[in-house]
């Protein structure tokens, strides 16, 4: 785990070390079998603007000169189960006898390759709106106590609405998340850093005037437990049909091979 404004120390979670020779001498090409089991991998992989968290597998050869140092990257995904308690989103906001909207989102919990699905409710309009939009923003929070440092990046900008509305009137939302870029949200990683993801509702009047209203959404990586329990169902299937044809065959040995597929 490196943060970028402290570039001179790395902050190792996992670390395991194995010799895979003896003191000697290399005269010819040699491969040398290694495993570690039960490696315990506690967060994603991520690298964000101030802060890199990396696994990687470093192979040294020691020399009494200098040693012989080859890194390689490997990614970790961490899979999240569909979570049990996932309550819409309903808020009001507004300036007083000017403009008074609801908004509500489906659900407040989103996998990486979800759809937000939400409604914009106009109760009192008195200023010209001119457009309306909806952002997804990455917050990158890192360092503890003084030495806080925090990283907007608008991961997209979505248009929901141009023109004027009228009270009364209902905008639909419908965001795709699998085409941006994104990563589950992140909360107090090795006491190191953070990462939230915040749905931003963003109005501007005829004077460029902006007015908006931030919610906090966690996002998470499905699990592909579906994929799993169809080949899973698909080999069980297989087997039976297997068994069957050779139990067929075995009582009709001069059947043909058409017929026993109509059976």
């Amino acid at each position: 785990l490196e943060l970028y404004y402290d570039r001179g120390n790395h902050h190792e979670f996992v670390s395991l070390v194995k010799d895979l020779a003896r003191p000697g001498e290399f005269t010819q090409s040699q491969t040398f079998d290694f495993e570690f089991t039960h490696v315990e991998k506690p967060y994603e992989s991520y690298t964000g603007q101030n802060v890199k968290l990396r696994y990687f597998l470093r192979a040294t050869v020691s020399r009494r000169l200098n040693d012989v140092v080859k890194e390689m990257d490997i990614v970790v995904h961490t899979l999240s189960t569909y979570p049990e308690l996932n309550s819409s989103i309903k808020m009001e906001v507004g300036i007083e006898d000017c403009l008074h909207i609801e908004f509500e989102y489906n659900k407040s919990k989103y996998h990486l390759k979800d759809v937000i699905v939400g409604k914009i409710y106009f109760l009192l309009v008195r200023i010209k709106i001119k457009h309306m939009e909806i952002d997804i923003i990455k917050r990158e929070t890192t360092g503890t106590g003084p030495n806080v440092y925090h990283e907007n990046d608008t991961i997209a900008k979505y248009e929901i609405m141009d023109g004027a509305p009228v009270r009364g009137e209902s905008i639909p939302i419908r965001l795709f998340l699998a085409g941006y870029e994104l990563t589950p949200t992140m909360r107090d990683i090795n006491k190191k850093f953070s990462v939230r993801y915040y749905l931003n509702l963003v109005l501007i009047d005829e004077e460029e005037r902006r007015y908006f209203k931030q919610q906090e959404v966690v996002l998470w990586r499905k699990g592909d437990i579906v994929r799993k329990s169809m080949s899973h169902q698909a080999a069980i299937a297989s087997q039976r049909f297997e068994g069957t044809s050779s139990h067929t065959e075995a009582k009709t040995p001069s059947q043909p091979a058409e017929n026993n597929g109509r059976q």
